[in-house]
Order: structure tokens, then sequence, then C-alpha cells
């Protein structure tokens, strides 16, 4: 934390030019050096740019140009790693929701990185400084204490942006070197940049935790032998810290909290935080493409870091209040459809052009492939009501850059009418959460029929199958960073959240989860076991669905937050990723956690390899006049396909048949897309039971490929049952079936059909 002196200096600036916004540095008029700064500040009546030096000692430079509302000016020998700021004047009547405040100094919304050393976005503070407010906070009278400016200087205690040399986009950045991974291919894995990385032991300790870290080609190498296509990463754009965490000791871990859309989070830069965080994210969006990853950001455009109106003034609050947040009736009060206190308001122009200038400098000048939006349907409101025409989903429809780059939408918010899944436009993914609750239901046991099961595992035709969207519209999740972890999800039934210091307050209450009788870790091997049999069932699940499945990190090695559903301020052993797990084996006869990596492994092999699993367009489920083969059925306990009376009905146990004779498509050469036809069996009782594999036209005999029960009772991979034979499944379980043509010669099948039981 710096000092300012008391009359800081002043320098004069040149005119420059009103674009493009934010610092750009540049040869300026008669070949001189320098950094042309403008900032949109619509109702702002002064705008005076602050240079600080390394002793925080302020030069002050008056930008008295003012084109279509964006002051700017040039100033001669300012270099790259310029810390900077800005005070706007204007009026002070929050009734009317104007809050300029010049005695605090404000973040450039165009920065792109941030100083963040001093501040809430730091991490030397037990609370915000009194001083980073632009009202008096500790105002006596609190119905009217937001109404009350404060003057003083906030400088000493806010992040200042940093002047950076724009990098040209070159080569690394062109299509030809991006992965681009069409959809129906990709498998996301959602990870936490530091919380990957943080207790890795081959990733030296310096770079852990760090973008750095996520380049190192220890890292790399997990992702790749675990087979995913694209990295998620939550939040990366520069956050801060809330009050109250600060409070109690925590810190934002998630990031939901942004403040600088265009700044690397400079606390997960191992090169420093004056401007090298951007060529270290890039270094690591190289080395993730160069190994076909793609990178995903997850984006928080919904709300920001200042809150409600008694929040911070760290940014667009101070420089214009009504020009960049949606306000109430009553001007005082913000607009929440998000939960976080202020809702951007995306319909004016200046805020739309604030979002989409920084997605496309994400794609354009940092490499990334695609984007996550939280809170989407906060985005698409017009007004008031969530609204599929808006100007932002119009304005990315037409984009030349952000139409052709992978599209996520969170699709719901916490305003009325905000739940909204399946109701984007194409070029839009969902994610899915309801096959996130169908999926948990049908493995606890709770669903009251599998009318919803059929839908969500063939790829949610009833929510997509709608103006041209695909299957791939559905990125298909069990669990997310937001509630338990897949382990936590067979291990609890009830939130553990003491410890964010909420009274177990926070977090959902609907886990849809369930322990298996034991509520947290248990010895009890009989519990171990089954625990660890739901993970291998719902992973199967996952990976085996139509749509994009989406893998949480450590998921795949039996990750723990101790029950603590919403983590999002645990900034340390909760939330990091414990790589020992890998290396711990299971009890005897039971696998350790190394094999639920090596099965999810596997599976991502055997989509990668199977088109069938892999599907562009809705299955049809139509016979063929000449065999009555579809290219999707399915079948009761009994080996007969399901009639409408069966999906009305309860079910603990259902066949889904995969055809590989009907893909739609053709491949590169334009020749048909053929592939194997599977079976998987998805048994959810606790009690074991038949299961007749279907006879021709489906099959002369199966192959097993996957089996969720253990290995040791002898069900390996490979082994054969004849079709018509009636296979005993064991209780919860997943049995996975290549379906063998039936042999038209007129011998009997590979395997007899008879009766086997493998439980």
């Amino acid at each position: 934390m710096g000092s300012t002196q008391a009359t800081p200096s002043t320098r004069p600036a040149w005119p420059g030019a009103p674009t493009p916004l934010g610092a750009r540095f540049k040869a300026g008029p008669d070949g001189a050096t320098g950094t042309n700064f403008a900032l949109w500040a619509g109702g702002a009546e002064a705008v005076q740019l602050c240079l600080f030096d390394e002793r925080g000692r302020e030069t002050r430079c008056p930008l008295t140009e003012l084109t279509h509302e964006i002051w700017h000016g040039f100033v001669p020998g300012v270099l790259p790693g310029q810390r900077y700021g800005y005070r706007v004047h204007g009026r002070w009547d929050p009734w009317t929701g104007a809050r300029w405040n010049p005695a605090k100094l404000l973040l450039d919304p165009y920065a792109k990185a941030v100083d963040a050393a001093d501040g809430p976005a730091g991490q030397g503070y037990t609370a915000l400084p009194p001083e980073v407010y632009g009202h008096v906070r500790d105002w006596p009278e609190q119905h009217i204490a937001d109404t009350v400016r404060d003057d003083r200087d906030s400088a000493p205690y806010v992040p200042k942006g940093v002047v950076v040399h724009d990098e040209a986009p070159g080569d690394e950045w062109s299509e030809d070197r991006r992965p681009k991974t069409p959809w129906a291919d990709s498998i996301i894995y959602e990870l936490h940049v530091k919380g990957f990385t943080k207790l890795h032991p081959a990733i030296p300790e310096h770079l852990r935790g760090t973008y750095a870290g996520l380049a190192h080609p220890a890292a790399i190498d997990h992702l790749q032998r675990l087979g995913v296509t694209a990295v998620e990463l939550l939040p990366v754009h520069q956050f801060a810290h809330e009050d109250h965490l600060l409070r109690r000791g925590l810190r934002n871990y998630w990031g939901y909290n942004s403040i600088g859309y265009f700044a690397p989070h400079a606390a997960y830069a191992a090169s420093g935080s004056t401007g090298q965080q951007v060529g270290e994210f890039r270094q690591m969006v190289r080395a993730l493409h160069a190994a076909g990853i793609e990178v995903i950001l997850d984006v928080v455009y919904n709300h920001t870091a200042e809150a409600g109106e008694l929040g911070p003034m760290l940014s667009l609050r101070g420089i214009d209040n009504g020009g960049y947040y949606r306000l109430q009736s009553d001007a005082r009060r913000y607009a929440d459809y998000t939960g976080c206190g202020n809702t951007l308001h995306v319909v004016r122009p200046q805020v739309l052009r604030l979002i989409t200038d920084s997605l496309r400098y994400w794609v354009t000048e940092m490499g990334v492939d695609g984007f996550r939006f939280d809170l989407a349907a906060a985005l698409a409101r017009s007004f008031h009501d969530v609204d599929m025409l808006s100007p932002f989903l119009a304005v990315i429809a037409q984009d030349p850059v952000l139409r052709r780059v992978k599209l996520i939408a969170e699709p719901w918010d916490v305003g009325a009418g905000g739940y909204q899944v399946g109701a984007f436009p194409p070029l839009w993914t969902e994610w899915n959460d309801r096959y996130r609750n169908a999926v948990r239901d049908f493995w606890r046991g709770a669903l009251p029929d599998v009318r919803d099961l059929g839908y969500r595992l063939s790829g949610s035709s009833d929510l997509y199958a709608w103006g041209g969207r695909r299957p791939y519209a559905s990125v298909n999740f069990v669990t997310a960073h937001d509630g338990f972890t897949l382990r936590d999800l067979v291990t609890y039934e009830r939130k553990h959240n003491e410890a964010n210091g909420e009274d177990n307050r926070d977090g959902t209450d609907d886990n849809r989860s369930w322990n298996c009788g034991t509520e947290g870790e248990s010895d009890d091997p009989a519990v171990t076991a089954l625990r660890r049999r739901q993970l291998r069932n719902l992973v199967t699940t996952l990976l085996l669905s139509t749509g994009v499945p989406m893998l949480v990190a450590g998921d795949e090695m039996g990750r723990t937050q101790g029950g603590n559903n919403n983590a999002y301020c645990q900034d340390g052993p909760t939330s990091w990723l414990d790589w020992s797990l890998l290396e711990q084996p299971g009890e005897p006869g039971e696998p350790g956690w190394r094999e639920l990596f090596a099965l999810t492994s596997r599976l991502t092999a055997l989509r990668h390899a199977h088109p069938v699993l892999r599907r562009r367009a809705f299955y049809s489920g139509r016979a063929h006049a000449a065999d009555g083969l579809r290219d999707l059925a399915w079948f009761t306990a009994g080996g007969t396909e399901m009639t409408e009376r069966d999906w009305y009905a309860p079910a603990s146990t259902v066949g889904m048949y995969l055809s590989g004779r009907d893909i739609p498509g053709r491949d590169a050469r334009g020749a048909p897309v053929e592939d194997d036809s599977f079976l998987a069996v998805l048994h959810a009782s606790d009690e074991a039971a038949r299961f007749v594999l279907p006879g021709a036209p489906w099959a002369g005999s199966y192959e097993v490929v996957v089996d969720t029960s253990l290995e040791e009772q002898g069900t390996a991979p490979g082994r054969l049952y004849g079709a018509g034979a009636a296979v005993t499944l064991p209780a919860r379980s997943v049995l996975l079936l290549k379906a063998v043509p039936a042999v038209t010669n007129g011998t009997a099948p590979a395997t007899a059909p008879t009766p086997v039981s493998h439980g």
C-alpha cells in the first residue's frame, strides 16, 4: 500500500483520440512515444487521468477533450508498466442515481492489467478500508448512510490499471493453429487455475497456483491422459474480495466478483502484476493449444464487485452509475437479478460495447476459444423480462468473431422469469441442470418414472430440438463447482458449510444426494464399496449420454470438500486438488481412486473412438421397414421394447440401445458414418435384477465393454453373452455391451444364449 502526496502534481495531456477505449501505448503526433487514454463517462463534468510512480506519488492529467461522451488524451512518455486510474467529477445526488465523487480513484474498465497489490483485489486486508466507499459508511443515520458523500482519498487503497504493450494478433491465434474441436466431439473439464495446480507435486513450487503452473507439462499430461478436449476456467477476470469475507478471515476463491473485464487476475501470475500476467496467460493458452486442448473462460458480465448501494466505489459506479447499472424507479437502489447487489444494464450501448469489446479481446489477443456466461439470463433481459431477441444476443449472433467461438449459457438468473433452460437460440449451448437432476435422482432411487431420464440420456430433444439446435446444445453435468463434489454426492445428504461462517445457511438444500446409509466418511467396507460403485455409475452415465459432457476437476480422483456445497470462500485445502489421491490404493477387492481415474480415461477414449456416442443430430426412433431396427431403442428388464405404459411406471432398470448403423451425416470425404452399436443397461435398484439381452434384429451376441460392478468378480471387459441371455445385474451397476451382429451363414452365435449370472 503506497501513499500519495498532499498536493499531486499536474501535467497536460495532448488531445489524443477517442478510440480505442482504454490505454493504448503507441506512437503519437510527430513520432512521440506515449499512451493514449480514452474513457466513456457519459454524464461526467470533468475527468482526470492519474498516474502513479513506484512510490505511489500521483500526477494528474486533466482530459479536456470530449468526443461522443468519451474523454480522451495522449500523454507522451507514458510507457508500458505505468500504473494509472481516473478521478471523475460530477453531481452527487444518489436519489437520482448520480454518484460522482472525485475523491475516489477509479479503475479503468478497459485496463488490460491490474496491479492489485493495493485494495480489495489484493491480499493484505482484514476489512475494506472506509476510504474505498463513495459514501460515509459509518454515518449514524443508517437509512440514509449511502447518500452522504465521503471525501477521503481512496487512491492508496484501490487497485490501479497498468499500461501494457499490446500484442498484435499473430499466427499463434490463427484458425488453423487453434484446436477447433467440434462441439459434438468435446469433453469439457471445469477447473480452477489456482486449485488445480496448488498442491501438484510435479510442478515447481513457485509455479503452483498460477497460469504458468497450468501450462506446466505435468498439468497438461494429466489433462491429456484424462482425454478432455477443453478446460473451462473458473473466472480469471480481475476480481475483488467482499468485505463480509475479509472480516471473517476468508477470501473470494471462485472469483465471481469481477472488477476488470480485460485483465487476467493478477494473483494467478507467477511472473508479476505490472503487466507480466498478460504474457503469462498467453503462454498458458499456447501450451494448452499445442496439446490439443481448448480454453473456455467462465465470465461474469451480469454484475460487478461494487455490489449494491452500500458497496464500494471501485470503477463503474464512480464513472457513470446510471449509465452502467440497472437502477430501480427509486434510482438510489439497484435492480438485482443476480443476487449480488447489482446488474449491468446490457441494453445500454456503452455497456454492450464494454462486454463485446472484452469478449473479442480475449479471443483475438489472448487466444481463448469460448466462454461460459454466468447467469446468462440476466444478460438476455431487455428492460425487465428475459428476451431471446435482446440486444446482447442479437449482437453476438452477428459478430464475425464471437459467433465462431464456443458459447455456453448458464440459462438462468435469480429474477422473475429467469429460468430459461432450453430457450437460448442457435449458436448457444446450455448448462443442462435438468440432466443433472434426472441422473442424480435415478441413481438415488428418487425418480417417479423414467420419462425424464430417457430424454436426458438421449440429448434432451424435448429442450433443444427446435430452430436448428442439435444434441450438443446440452452441456451435460452431474456436478459443477457450485455444489457437492462427485465423492461428496455419495457421502453426504446434508450440506456442511460451517467453515463459511454463515451458520450453514448458505448453499443449496436441494442436493439430490444419497449418502449410502451413513452421513460422512465411513470405515465400513460395505458402505465404501457402494459409494465407489455409485461414483463409477455416475461417471459412466455421464460419458455415455448424448450431448457434451462436463467433468469437474478432481471428480475423477475422488476429491472431497468435506460436505461443503458452497466452497466459494475456501481458498485452501478444502478446494485445492489433493493429488495424493491418485497414489492411494484401494482396500482388498475394491479399487482405489486411481482406478476411478483409469475408468474415466477409458470412457473418454471410448467416446472419442465411437461416433455413435457423439451424435450430431437427434435420434428419430423410427424402425426400418426391412428389419425393424431403430437408431435408438429402449428396453425393459425383460428384453422387450418399452411401451407407453413402461415410460410412466416406476423403473430402476433401463436398457438403451444405440445403433451405429443409422448415424446421420457423412465424414470429411462424404462417406456415410458407420460405427458399432451398443447396449447400455442402467440398474439403480439396491437388489440384483435379471435382464434379458435383446435378440434379433438388435444383435447376435453382446461383448462386455464396461461394467461398473467389481471386475474381481469375473466381469472383465471382453466377455461374450448370447442374444437372449438372462444376465443378472448386481445392485446399482451399469453394464455397457457392444452389439455383435448375428451370424448370417446359419451358424450359432459365439456364445450360446443360455442364462448367465455375473453378480
